[in-house]
């Protein structure tokens, strides 16, 4: 019996350590698939798809076709490969009618690798996994595949079941062998006789007592209850606040698709607090007015005016046969979609203005949308990576044209105020 609870350690032990060397593996592999999803999504959705073309080709089988050197320098700048006149560049440009690659200077080499490998995985997935824009969606809520919490804790749970299984088998081959081995004495017999005169409800209890006293299998039974508590705790902390794929019900479904991507109407002109303010704002009905004063999309309604459109001349109390306003208008009833905690400052002007940043960074192809979500996860994180990976260009930026020439008077000696920084600006104080 002691050769058999030795052997019952060193398999307990080669058990563990292939739990830690998978879950190690696991997470590497996760982390890398998740930071190529993220990456893809900031800088590759808005002109490719996986599995379907855009304004470029579907990425589907990229790293089948190219090979991985070729195809980092590519990224980084297609350019300047076309212009050193390697074939294969030149034939890609070609071939797709002369369209300009935006180039990447700023991706590193590990950035382009964990992109491809999500392209890989992407492109391996069920294509119920798929979401509207042909990239790979997260397993879990809000619509996103490879979630690194998800993931770790699905495995987990799997490997601590098949090592709880492992033990209960080793545990039934010692107690066959004791059997085996006092099969012929007589408390053997006495147990049985007792055994079988005992309600189902004193066997229960019997069996729980002596389960109690197999203490290695007590303390591993605890130990896989804590850690698939302390995983799903972690998990729902983690994300905790974090609300990327929220689309609520607006009171009028205004389509960017329409607005923003076939009619080519540029943001500002609706979001004109962008360029100069904290807030974006959202447009009065009275910029809604300035084209639907006219446009009523009747001819689809049978002569009708369009129900959307006319939730706005509700709003406002708008007569369109008489073209006169009323005395009663109500305020329509927008839900906000992208929310930072109180704590937290953003501003627009800053980034659009400033920094030269396009609305799609951190919205998303939102040309594409018929109706509005959000699409990042605007996480602390999300924004120190990006923070980390931007780079400033001071020249010909009137900012930093203002700020520069303000440190040369603090060289020189002279006094400046407040104001010159910047300190008249609304922003500065009031959120």
């Amino acid at each position: 019996m002691r050769n058999i609870s030795l052997i019952f350690r060193r398999v307990v032990k080669s058990v563990a350590l292939v739990v830690v060397l998978s879950m190690t593996t696991l997470f590497a592999q996760a982390q890398d698939i998740k930071a190529g999803e993220s990456l893809f999504k900031a800088n590759c959705t808005a002109c490719h798809g996986i599995d379907k073309a855009l304004i470029g080709p579907a990425l589907e089988g990229t790293t089948e076709r190219h090979d991985e050197e070729w195809l980092i320098s590519w990224i980084r700048n297609s350019q300047a490969m076309i212009a050193a006149g390697d074939e294969t560049a030149v034939r890609l440009f070609e071939e797709h009618n002369n369209l300009v690659m935006t180039a990447f200077p700023t991706l590193s080499d590990d950035d382009i690798r964990n992109i491809l490998a999500y392209i890989d995985d992407a492109a391996a997935a069920p294509a119920g996994d798929a979401t509207a824009d042909g990239t790979a969606g997260a397993a879990g809520g809000s619509g996103q595949s490879g979630d690194v919490s998800n993931f770790m804790f699905g495995g987990l749970v799997l490997v601590l079941i098949i090592a709880f299984l492992v033990i209960l088998v080793l545990n039934r081959v010692i107690r066959t062998l004791d059997r085996i081995i006092l099969k012929n004495k007589e408390t053997i017999v006495e147990q049985v006789q007792e055994d079988e005169g005992e309600s189902s409800g004193q066997i229960f209890i019997g069996k729980l007592k002596k389960f109690s006293k197999n203490k290695k299998l007590v303390f591993f039974v605890i130990l896989g209850l804590v850690a698939i508590l302390s995983s799903a705790g972690w998990n729902v902390m983690w994300n905790t606040g974090v609300h990327e794929g929220y689309q609520p019900v607006q009171p009028i479904k205004f389509s960017h698709q329409l607005h923003a991507g076939i009619n080519q109407i540029d943001c500002q002109y609706c979001h004109s607090g962008a360029a100069t303010s904290q807030n974006a704002s959202i447009p009065s009905p009275n910029v809604c007015m300035n084209c639907h004063n006219y446009v009523t999309a009747s001819e689809k309604y049978g002569g009708e005016i369009s129900p959307e459109i006319q939730k706005i001349y509700n709003a406002i109390d708008w007569d369109p046969e008489t073209r006169t306003y009323g005395d009663d208008p109500k305020p329509i009833e927008w839900i906000r979609i992208h929310n930072l905690p109180d704590l937290a400052y953003f501003n627009h002007s800053q980034h659009v203005t400033v920094a030269g940043i396009e609305c799609q960074k951190c919205h998303g192809p939102i040309e594409t949308m018929e109706e509005v979500y959000q699409y990042s996860p605007l996480t602390m994180k999300w924004c120190i990576e990006c923070h980390q990976e931007t780079e400033v260009n001071a020249q010909g930026n009137a900012y930093y044209d203002q700020l520069i020439a303000a440190h040369e008077k603090l060289k020189s000696g002279e006094k400046i105020t407040a104001a010159v920084l910047g300190g008249l600006e609304c922003g500065k104080c009031h959120y």
